[in-house]
């Protein structure tokens, strides 16, 4: 079997306007992870600049075009990782965001590798983005009528990440509860996954940073189930890459289908 090769990459995004906080993905940064530190292995930047014109008419394309020149120089120079980054934040302009960085272990050829993360979001994210929240409201409405039926409904809460990250931070796992006379606390987030992958690899890239903090502060072993649409088509490269990242995250899986026996478990756990 061939040696796993070590990848992470981090997307580059347009955000015109940070409080509404809508962005564009328009750039691919992929680092390989060696024995002698990182290394800028690849870019690949989205084919034209009509998503981000669509997203704001008065956006400056010659920064962003400076920028892909800039970042193109740097391919195959080895760097440290955390110094590298924190360059290319202060480098950028306040438009260009960077992604959480998504790690992924492939016995493919590093181009091929690349070639697959960036048609997921670079070629195809206008058709995922407006596709994506109709999946994710009906799974959200699956689980909350489950929960409804259980009997539990007013004891499973939203559970905010800001105390486990920094302030300010607006992600909120969906349902949430801590099981008694256990030291264990269950959370369930919907993740649409038909239509885009995006939302979970999101996820799976920010929940090993949110786990331990939450784990230390509240004395108790925090346990995610990601909640899925069922019958997805796990040989679609971009469906099993996002499951693969979730699963190495710690992040357990379950179908809308399963809501019922989650839900009938929580109204155990929580001797109601």
């Amino acid at each position: 079997m061939a040696e796993k090769r070590k990848l992470e990459f981090f997307l580059l995004r347009y955000v015109p306007d940070a409080v509404k906080g809508e962005f564009v993905n328009f750039g691919l940064v992929a680092l390989e992870n060696g024995p002698d530190g990182a290394s800028l292995l690849d870019v690949r930047f989205a084919k034209d600049w009509g998503r981000v014109q669509c997203l704001d008419p008065q956006a400056d394309l010659e920064v962003l075009e400076a920028l892909q020149r800039e970042i193109r120089q740097e391919i195959g120079q080895m760097r440290d990782r955390a110094a590298l980054l924190k360059r290319m934040e202060d480098s950028f302009s306040s438009v260009v965001q960077i992604s959480s960085v998504m790690p992924a272990l492939t016995e493919k050829i590093a181009v091929a590798e690349v070639d697959n993360v960036a048609r997921m979001f670079l070629e195809t994210a206008k058709v995922r983005r407006t596709r994506e929240p109709a999946g994710r409201q009906k799974i959200l409405d699956t689980m909350r009528t489950a929960f409804e039926d259980a009997g539990v409904l007013s004891l499973v809460n939203a559970v905010p990440a800001e105390p486990y990250t920094k302030p300010g931070d607006p992600f909120e796992f969906d349902f949430g509860y801590r099981v008694r006379n256990k030291g264990e606390i269950k959370l369930f987030h919907a993740v649409s996954m038909r239509a885009s992958v995006d939302s979970a690899v999101l996820l799976a890239a920010r929940y090993p940073k949110i786990f331990p903090a939450m784990k230390n502060m509240t004395a108790a072993m925090p346990i995610l189930t990601a909640v899925i649409e069922a019958g997805l088509d796990e040989n679609r490269s971009e469906v099993g890459f996002a499951l693969e990242m979730m699963e190495e995250s710690r992040i357990r899986l379950a179908t809308i289908n399963e809501m019922p026996e989650i839900a009938m478990a929580a109204r155990t756990e929580l001797g109601a």
